[in-house]
């Protein structure tokens, strides 16, 4: 009885009182001063990548040799980098490829806008941004069509919607940028 009286009593306290929702919060998201570092000579390609992020070999069960993703832990990010050595007849198969990759997103992107980049190098980079929600916010290719194609995707391993991710793709997309302008061919 005397329990049910102090149940009853903290019952009847905690009902008053007017109730006011809380404002919508958001993550506050504290992203590093760029700075790269030059990727390691045992690949066909060389750029520079964040040094924030750490290079990983592909994992997954279609990879190739020269397949690496750059991870950002602190963001849960990766940028995903294919690539193919190319013949002649085997180039038109590696771009049809790329932008069907990109066009598969057509169905949860609200926007995709491709430019046509002139690197550093004489080449032209391929750089799409998708926006909504989709898995991959920005991919690229590149390729002198005689001897290499590179492609990439920016992914997140992380649930949280794009629009609360808007900072950390803008300074990922200024990342892959980087490495766009910085890219060279090895032979």
């Amino acid at each position: 009885m005397k329990y049910a009286l102090i149940s009853f009593a903290f019952l009847f306290i905690a009902c008053g009182g007017d109730y006011l929702p809380k404002p919508k919060g958001y993550n506050r998201i504290d992203l590093p001063e760029a700075s790269y570092q030059p990727l390691p000579d045992t690949l066909p390609y060389f750029f520079e990548y964040s040094r924030h992020a750490k290079l990983l070999r592909d994992s997954s069960w279609i990879t190739e040799r020269y397949w690496i993703n750059i991870y950002y832990p602190e963001m849960e990010a990766a940028i995903q980098i294919t690539y193919k050595p190319v013949t002649d007849s085997i180039i038109r198969e590696y771009l049809s490829d790329s932008y069907k990759l990109t066009s598969q997103h057509n169905v949860k992107a609200y926007a995709i806008e491709e430019s046509i980049i002139e690197l550093p190098n004489g080449l032209f980079a391929s750089f799409t941004e998708l926006q909504g929600e989709v898995p991959t916010q920005a991919q690229f290719h590149v390729s002198d069509s005689t001897d290499h194609f590179l492609r990439g995707a920016l992914y997140f391993r992380t649930a949280t919607k794009n629009d609360s991710l808007a900072p950390v793709i803008s300074y990922l997309k200024k990342d892959i940028l980087h490495l766009l302008t910085s890219l060279e061919w090895r032979e």
